[in-house]
């Protein structure tokens, strides 16, 4: 059987397998290893058991398990709880100010856990509710929390990228900084449209009421320093790894511990509150663990094979497509989907095709990563079957119903469309930091 027959069979088998529902690193590790059985014998056992090694020994892993502590302990002792707070007092006198307090709320979220899932959970908890109850556009709202947690597979410390960086065998530091202006500038277009959009229809997006506003400038800086705490945290973590201090795994370390003792001296860090950190820590961390053994035994598979080389020739040489036609049809495809898999799975089913690919057209593979997790989340909100979409189904409350979701993603997904145009059209939009911070 021609090799080409080889790596389409390998791809269907893995979809097929999806499918029925299997869970995600047993579909694409049994593919993997099976394949290698079949194709070299007994020495095929050798390709996963590379990959577990090559897994063990990649120091960079251990920032996974610190960044997820991190994220937990600052969400489980509530110190997001006064993040909302210090927007909801702060943003109230502006028309729309609560929901862009809640995007802001959600971009330190992010910098705090590095899943789109925990601001999903927390905007759709703390901030939606409020939102609602303060007479906001229950269509507005909803896109803002979907398109808020978006950002956080973008803002460093993003885990999917730690997942792309093993994979795609590149500086998890330099994919963090890269994502930064990014994720920043998507936040600030959200910013924009929702101030924009309650200035022409102010019903959107009402005003506090004035005995709300009437508070006390010594309440309101308490609660600006309980705010901020995250971004302290946030800072101190960062800072020493920016300016070449410390390594990314000992910034890591200081992100956790930092954590750890803010909420010991807010009297918030109870035995329940640790032990559900710690094991939500331990359940993601072994999860995106096993995802990425699984990615990279069917990615050694696929290297062996020369399916990468075969796909190149097929899209430049028989199709004569150009190399940004090839980049487009990439991306229109995590579109697609997007529709019915998750981020990481979409990642490493189609990683070992794709990434080398984009390598051999002559693409940076910093800059594809951002573009890579834009579109993902961009597949997330997209209908009929987006991930986010009934995500947002699950925890909102019953006024909302599935056709207002539907409808509220719309502008947000047009924005976020713009926003990967700018970084397709304008690659030092994310290569600018990265390369300012590693050529010091």
């Amino acid at each position: 059987m021609p090799y080409e027959m080889i790596a389409i069979l390998m791809f269907s088998s893995m979809m097929l397998m999806l499918l029925t529902g299997q869970r995600v690193f047993g579909a694409i590790g049994f593919v993997g290893a099976a394949a290698a059985m079949l194709l070299w014998g007994v020495g095929g056992v050798d390709v996963p058991f590379a990959s577990a090694m090559k897994l063990m020994k990649w120091y960079p892993l251990l920032t996974l398990p610190m960044f997820i502590f991190m994220g937990y302990v600052l969400s489980e002792s509530k110190i997001a709880d006064d993040l909302y707070k210090m927007f909801h007092v702060w943003m109230g006198p502006v028309r729309g100010g609560l929901a862009i307090g809640t995007i802001g709320l959600m971009v330190l979220i992010s910098a705090m856990n590095g899943l789109s899932v925990a601001g999903m959970a927390i905007g759709a908890t703390i901030a939606l509710p409020e939102l609602l109850r303060r007479g906001y556009d229950k269509i507005m709202v909803t896109g803002v929390i979907q398109a808020g947690s978006s950002l956080g597979i973008l803002v460093p410390p993003s885990v999917v990228l730690v997942l792309y960086a093993m994979i795609a065998r590149q500086p998890v530091g330099q994919l963090w900084l890269a994502g930064v202006l990014p994720g920043l500038m998507m936040a600030t277009m959200f910013i924009i449209y929702i101030y924009v959009r309650c200035r022409i229809q102010p019903e959107l997006g009402p005003v506090l009421p004035e005995d709300e506003r009437n508070v006390p400038l010594a309440e309101k800086l308490r609660l600006l320093r309980a705010g901020l705490l995250p971004l302290v945290i946030f800072a101190a973590m960062m800072f020493p790894f920016v300016k070449g201090w410390t390594s990314l795994v000992e910034s890591s370390a200081i992100g956790a511990m930092a954590a750890f003792v803010a909420a010991v001296l807010k009297r918030r860090m109870t035995r329940e509150v640790f032990e559900t950190s710690v094991r939500n820590t331990l359940a993601i961390s072994c999860m995106f663990m096993w995802i990425i053994l699984a990615a990279l035994g069917f990615g050694a598979v696929f290297d062996g094979l020369g399916a990468v080389k075969a796909i190149e020739y097929l899209f430049t040489e028989q199709l004569n497509l150009s190399p940004w036609m090839i980049l487009i049809l990439m991306q229109l495809s995590f579109i697609l989907m997007g529709t019915f898999l998750d981020d990481t799975a979409m990642l490493v089913i189609v990683a070992p095709l794709y990434v080398p690919l984009v390598g051999a057209l002559g693409f940076d593979l910093i800059w594809y990563g951002v573009l890579y997790t834009i579109t993902t989340q961009i597949a997330y909100m997209t209908p009929p079957f987006g991930y986010n979409l009934f995500l947002m189904r699950a925890m909102a409350p019953p006024e909302i119903s599935l056709r207002d979701i539907y409808r509220s993603i719309v502008p947000f997904v047009g924005v976020m469309v713009l926003a990967l145009v700018l970084v397709m059209a304008f690659p030092q939009i994310a290569l600018w930091l990265p390369e300012y911070v590693y050529g010091k």
